[in-house]
């Protein structure tokens, strides 16, 4: 149900040369937009505390001696898929709102419960190994290393992602809706260092996972991983900002919203995905 201040589904912007759609149509679109992007955004998120610490790639590599440094250009496998996660929460700020972007965050902080339950009862429950063994093998691999991938993500995730949208919206409102680039990469750069920062932090002094070298200082190897990691994501950021902004224009037209940097406030298309389903 919408409430009596949610426009209707059929509530849509008019751009020349587009046909109005029926209010099926759109509402049609809305969810199967949105439903793209928390798809995209949940099963990322999964993908990256499984893999998580498993295994560290090497930036450096056509480097000669870079698996020799001190202070390694490392990047968990799990990071790879993250900048996505980010580029998700924000077309879902610019199209949805706030309100559905951080109830999108939060389905995150429960899928990663689900993650940690799973590998926990599939770890104690009873298995064919012989009684009293040691229970090795590839699942018990990746069951610790999930664990420290997920303690270390969970923390940094709803601090980061929050800082994400408050961040973005923050600009949005600064700017009155202007200078999309800004809200994009300005509230990905942010967030981006809090994460960065706690889970090099966490999956060291919790899950004694990094990769370091015994015999160098701690402190400068930490930095670097912190500063790898948040480079990595920087970079991406950047990237992002061509797709971000296509990828805007587009479906603002595609969704009959106002476009980006408009005066004319986006009636929520989350209200129309409530009206089908309330």
């Amino acid at each position: 149900m919408t409430s009596a201040h949610d426009p209707l589904p059929s509530a849509q912007h008019r751009y020349e040369g587009l046909p109005e759609l029926s209010e099926a149509r759109l509402h049609e679109r809305r969810e199967r937009v949105f439903l793209l992007f928390a798809g995209i955004f949940l099963g990322s998120l999964a993908m990256l505390n499984i893999l998580g610490i498993t295994r560290f790639v090497n930036l450096a590599w056509f480097v000669e001696g870079s698996r020799d440094w001190d202070y390694k250009l490392a990047v968990a496998v799990g990071v790879l898929p993250y900048p996505i996660t980010f580029l998700c929460t924000d077309f879902i700020s610019e199209l949805y709102g706030r309100r559905r972007a951080n109830w999108v965050v939060f389905v995150g902080f429960i899928l990663n419960l689900w993650v940690v339950f799973i590998l926990w009862i599939g770890g104690l429950w009873p298995g064919f190994e012989p009684e009293g063994a040691e229970k090795t093998g590839v699942f018990f691999d990746v069951r610790a290393l999930a664990f420290g991938a997920v303690t270390a993500s969970m923390i940094a995730y709803l601090v980061a992602q929050f800082i994400d949208v408050q961040v973005f919206h923050f600009w949005k409102t600064l700017t009155r809706g202007r200078h999309l680039w800004l809200r994009n990469n300005g509230s990905t750069l942010i967030s981006q260092l809090v994460d960065t920062t706690a889970v090099i932090l966490i999956t060291h002094y919790y899950a004694q996972a990094l990769p370091v070298a015994d015999d160098a200082a701690l402190g400068p190897q930490l930095a670097a991983f912190i500063a790898t990691g948040y480079v990595f994501k920087v970079i991406m950021a950047a990237l992002d900002t061509i797709p971000f902004y296509a990828g805007s224009y587009w479906l603002a037209r595609f969704l009959r919203l106002p476009p980006p940097g408009n005066d004319v406030p986006h009636p929520p298309a989350a209200a129309a995905v409530e009206a089908g389903v309330g």
